[in-house]
């Protein structure tokens, strides 16, 4: 995400490096290249001029620190413009009300009905509500099985009537079934419609004139570039939506969508999804935004996540079995499994800072875990709790069941055992410097 318009900025702002103080005619030649790098990335002309001319008034118009450079100075301005251009602070979702009605629109094929589950499970698992999912696209079987699937897998139940071709009214009774159940929580999928479709505009229009719903959100495909920006606004102009979501950020974006949408509609960026995984939703930061961007990774995020995976009790004991010399391989795969519960690993790296640059041309499988984990399952109890018992014919055995050889096994356990005296070393806070000192060989 972003990559292109990451290293097109960095290199703008090595204009600046050398560069004894900030001048019009280097801050020129700079936000040239900016404006260049904005255009690239599919930002509207008008808002990429403002941006650069923004930035210049507030360029020319700083003193230089002593601490600073020139260069410096230009990315932090840059940063903070674009964190004021797609929002500056995080906005919530509206879900008061009983029940709160959420209802979902967008272009077809953006990911709407992923996007449902996705935000279904956020709001279920991480503000407690109790969600009822309508499926409203009255056109498409296949999205109603979609929907009908993609609550059972979150534990959410999906009201839908068969052969009811009026999705006004199925909304409707849609939020009646949510009452008696006595959800707190229902959100709408609605078919997907082009913004030049009247009578599937007019429909639109209807279905949020009759529910009234707390909150309405504009699904995007973010891979679209500037014509889901321009499509928003039509669609804006018709439902005066609460909220964007921007899906597909996996893909190969340009990312023109996230930095122009909210100066077109004045709008906020809600929530951001990349990847089929369900869990793969998250509220969407500007300033963390800003700082992926740049190159600056996102820790603030990356420790959220990781939060919310890893139990306190959990670290607890496993801290006492690190004191004790006696972490294992049922401790090893439990980290690997909530590691992997965090989302997709290059997208995880690319959260901390300089690791994701260094990165970015590697190619890292979602499934780089999986020789790991068929080693480890295919050890009995009593060798996944002692390592030491793995000798050479148990090793051939795990070999066979995993469908690996005893060469990857034994990569697999210098790895655990260094893993081992690293965690050891964290623990007791000794020989810190030896340990970052191995983590950089590797």
């Amino acid at each position: 995400m972003f990559d292109n318009l990451s290293d097109r900025l960095e290199r703008s702002f090595k204009i600046l490096k050398g560069q004894g103080s900030i001048t019009e005619i280097n801050v020129a030649e700079t936000l040239k290249e900016v404006r260049r790098a904005l255009l690239d990335a599919d930002v509207n002309y008008k808002i990429a001029k403002i941006f650069t001319d923004t930035v210049k008034e507030k360029a020319l118009g700083q003193k230089i620190l002593s601490s600073l450079k020139p260069s410096q100075m230009m990315v932090k301005i840059v940063h903070d413009e674009l964190a004021v251009l797609m929002g500056t602070k995080n906005e919530e979702i509206n879900i008061k009300g009983n029940p709160s009605v959420i209802l979902i629109s967008g272009l077809q094929g953006s990911g709407k009905t992923t996007f449902t589950g996705k935000l279904a499970l956020y709001l279920k698992t991480k503000r407690g509500k109790t969600p009822l999912l309508v499926a409203g696209d009255v056109y498409r079987p296949a999205a109603i099985n979609q929907l009908q699937v993609l609550g059972e897998q979150i534990g959410v139940p999906v009201y839908a009537e068969e052969g009811n071709q009026d999705p006004v009214k199925l909304a409707k009774n849609g939020i009646k079934e949510a009452k008696r159940m006595g959800k707190d929580l229902v959100i709408i999928d609605t078919a997907g419609r082009l913004a030049i479709d009247e009578q599937m505009m007019n429909e639109i229009e209807a279905i949020k004139k009759s529910i009234s719903p707390q909150e309405t959100l504009f699904v995007v495909d973010s891979m679209t570039g500037q014509d889901a920006v321009n499509t928003a606004r039509e669609f804006n102009d018709r439902l005066n939506f609460d909220g964007v979501v921007l899906t597909k950020l996996d893909g190969d974006t340009r990312g023109g969508a996230a930095l122009s949408i909210r100066s077109v509609v004045d709008k906020p960026i809600k929530f951001i999804s990349a990847g089929e995984k369900l869990e793969s939703l998250e509220l969407f930061h500007p300033e963390r935004m800003a700082d992926r961007i740049l190159g600056m990774g996102d820790i603030v995020s990356l420790v959220e996540k990781a939060q919310e995976q890893f139990d306190a009790e959990e670290a607890r004991k496993l801290q006492k079995k690190i004191a004790k010399d006696q972490f294992n391989f049922n401790d090893f795969i439990k980290q690997i499994q909530q590691i992997k519960k965090m989302g997709n690993i290059k997208e995880l790296a690319s959260m901390i800072p300089g690791v994701g640059k260094a990165m970015k041309n590697l190619d890292i499988d979602d499934d780089a875990f999986k020789s790991i984990e068929a080693i480890i399952f295919s050890m009995t109890p009593s060798e996944r709790e002692n390592p030491a018992l793995l000798n050479g014919s148990r090793k051939k055995r795990i070999a066979t069941g995993s469908g690996t050889d005893v060469q990857e096994i034994n990569r697999l356990l210098k790895q655990f055992d260094e893993t081992r005296k690293m965690m050891k070393m964290m623990q007791s806070g000794k020989n810190l410097s030896r340990m970052m000192g191995g983590m950089k060989g590797r």
